[in-house]
Parts: C-alpha cells; sequence; structure tokens
C-alpha cells in the first residue's frame, strides 16, 4: 500500500524531514514532551509549597532546583521512549493514519526505532534513582537510600510499566479494549507525573499529591480520546477498540464531555474538605483563592470544549487536529501552571 492509498480523505500530510536524526526527533515527537516536563516541575513547586515541604525553612537550594531539573528531563525521555515504543507497536496502523512518521515511511528502521526506545527508557528511569527529598540532600545519604525510600524511582518505573501496558502485546496492549486505554493513558500522564513531580521535594504518602493527581486523572480519563476520532480507521483495521470505533462518534462524544467539566469541580472541593488523619488540614493545602479561581476557568473552558465536541460531533473524525483537542491540550498545559502558582509561597 502506498502512502497516498494510505491516507485518509482530507488529512494533508506534512512533508516529511530527511536523515537519521532527523527521523528520531520525529519518532519522539517532541512536541509532545513539554506536558510532561512541565507537569513534573508543578508538581515539584506543588510540593515545595504545600503543608508537606520536609524542609521547615523552605530553602531553594541549587541541589533542590537541579534535582527537579533533572527530574523533569527524565520524565520528558519517559515520554519520549513510550512515543517510540507506541510507534512500534503501531507501525501498520500508521501505515494507513500517518504514513510520513518514520517507521511506514521507511525513514526508520525498526531496530533503530527499538535502540532510541530502550536507550530513552535507560535513561529516563536510572537517574531517578538518586531523585529524594530532604533531608537526603547528600550524596552520601542518597546512595545509602533504601529501596522503599526511592519513591520518585518506583513511581517513574511504574509509569514506564504502564507505557508498555498501552501499547506492547506482551503487556496487554490496552490499547485495542476502549476504555481501558484511556485509563493506561490516564494514570501514568496524569495521576503519576504529579505524584512523581511531588517525590523529589516531598514524600508521597499523603493524600494531597494523589488527590491532585486524581483531578488530572479523571480529565485525561475522557480528553485521551480526542485523538482518537480522526484515526478510526486505522485503529478498525489494526483492531483497536477505541471509544469512537467501539461506540460511534456521537455516542462517544457524549462519553467524553463531562470529563472536560467535572474534574476541575475538585478544586475548590478540596479546598473545602479536611483531612482528620493529617492534622485536620485541607485536602489541597495551596492558596484557596488562586485553586477557586482556577477551578472555576477550566470548569467553564471545559463546558466550551464540550459544546464544540456535542454540537457537531461528526466533524471529530474528519479533521487530525480538530479545536477540541488543541483545547484539551492547552486546558491540561494552564491547570499545570496554575497549581504551581497556586503552591508558589508568596510573601
Amino acid at each position: 500500500m502506498s502512502a497516498d492509498e494510505s491516507q485518509p480523505a482530507g488529512l494533508r500530510l506534512e512533508p516529511p524531514r530527511r536523515g537519521l536524526a532527523a527521523a528520531l526527533v520525529d519518532l519522539a515527537r517532541p512536541f509532545t514532551l513539554l506536558p510532561p516536563t512541565l507537569g513534573v516541575l508543578s508538581g515539584a513547586i506543588t510540593a515545595f509549597g504545600s503543608a508537606y515541604n520536609p524542609d521547615p525553612a523552605r530553602r531553594l537550594t541549587w541541589s533542590l532546583a537541579l534535582t527537579v531539573l533533572a527530574g523533569s528531563l527524565c520524565a520528558a525521555l519517559l515520554n519520549a521512549a513510550s512515543n517510540g515504543i507506541n510507534q512500534i507497536f503501531d507501525r501498520d496502523v500508521d501505515g494507513w493514519n500517518k504514513p510520513a512518521r518514520p517507521l511506514p515511511s521507511g525513514r526508520l528502521s525498526l531496530s533503530q526505532a527499538w535502540a532510541f526506545s530502550v536507550a530513552a527508557y535507560l535513561l529516563a528511569v536510572i537517574p531517578t534513582a538518586w531523585v529524594l527529598p530532604y533531608p537526603r540532600s547528600t550524596w552520601q545519604a542518597r546512595w545509602s537510600a533504601p529501596l522503599a525510600g526511592r519513591e520518585c524511582l518506583l513511581i517513574f518505573l511504574l509509569g514506564a510499566l504502564f507505557t508498555l501496558v498501552y501499547s506492547a502485546p506482551a503487556f496487554g496492549r490496552t490499547k485495542r479494549f476502549g476504555i481501558w486505554a484511556n485509563l493506561t493513558i490516564a494514570l501514568p500522564r496524569g495521576m503519576l507525573l504529579k505524584v512523581a513531580g511531588w517525590s523529589m521535594v516531598a514524600s508521597i504518602r499523603h493524600l494531597e499529591p494523589w488527590y491532585i493527581g486524581a483531578i488530572f486523572l479523571l480529565f485525561l480519563l475522557g480528553a485521551s480520546t480526542t485523538k482518537d476520532f480522526s484515526d478510526m480507521e486505522g485503529d478498525r483495521r489494526g483492531g483497536c477498540m477505541t471509544l469512537p470505533v467501539r461506540y460511534g462518534v456521537r455516542r462517544a462524544a457524549q462519553v467524553t464531555a463531562p470529563f472536560l467539566v467535572l474534574p476541575w469541580a475538585l478544586i475548590p472541593l478540596g479546598t473545602r474538605l479536611t483531612n482528620a488523619w493529617e492534622g485536620g488540614r485541607p485536602w489541597l493545602t495551596g492558596n484557596p483563592l488562586i485553586l477557586d479561581l482556577l477551578g472555576g476557568i477550566l470548569a467553564a473552558w471545559g463546558l466550551y470544549t464540550a459544546a464544540l465536541i456535542l454540537r457537531r460531533p461528526e466533524d471529530l473524525a474528519r479533521t487530525e487536529n480538530h479545536p477540541s483537542w488543541t483545547h484539551m491540550y492547552w486546558m491540561m498545559m494552564v491547570a499545570q501552571i496554575g497549581f504551581a502558582l497556586a503552591y508558589v509561597p508568596w510573601p
């Protein structure tokens, strides 16, 4: 099948860049690396400004800053590895949906894609073994820490496992199974991303990082479907029963819409609920005014995006980047920035 024959009607493809380096960059999909990087930074700032910062002086040291920056780079590399693995196992599907990608276009061999992905996994996970929060700020303390104390490493290992569960048949390839595909996207890229950032500054053995992560998980549980509509024909041919393939465009749009709105209501709720197990503190210990404002803005934005989807759901299947996907992407980014601002220790 030629690239022209496999291209869905109405989908215009950019001419592929040439050369091995350019093909590897395309495999990594650099634009998708920004959200995990920002998510980890936001999670770290959230922990720093929370009531659970283990450093009573809240000192922003060079050691802490470099640790968070290194952890953010690791998150980007893990996402690049995930992109590579996904394209390896989706190469037949991409031959229909996205024939200009490195593997179906022949710009990369399968062995080159494997080498890139394995290297990215190793570079993403191994350094997190030495990412530990205060008071283990010296190299001696980091080397001697027990495995149970290396929470960032454990979170990254779990996140890497979920990327394999999503894409690789040997691990289940949940991409084939509708809502399970959404869940295995939302867990690492929603919940675990925030918890990983938090673990670089404070212990994750508190309710707050998991509650924040759950908000992003619920959002992505529905919002991740917005990219499936334009890939329906290729997914159907490849046996991937995404929500649009399984239920049709209109029903999938109706299922997706509430997840663009309701998760953000948990933000102001979290400023009002108290945690009896941890001193009666609010579930969210950031600035309540900023958090309430953030929740309101995102919920209103979600309503607008849901209206775009429900007004003419059939348009979702006719273009690769429907406006709803763009809104979903920027909502995620604004939410990350908003949480960081709510936890900055303002004077």
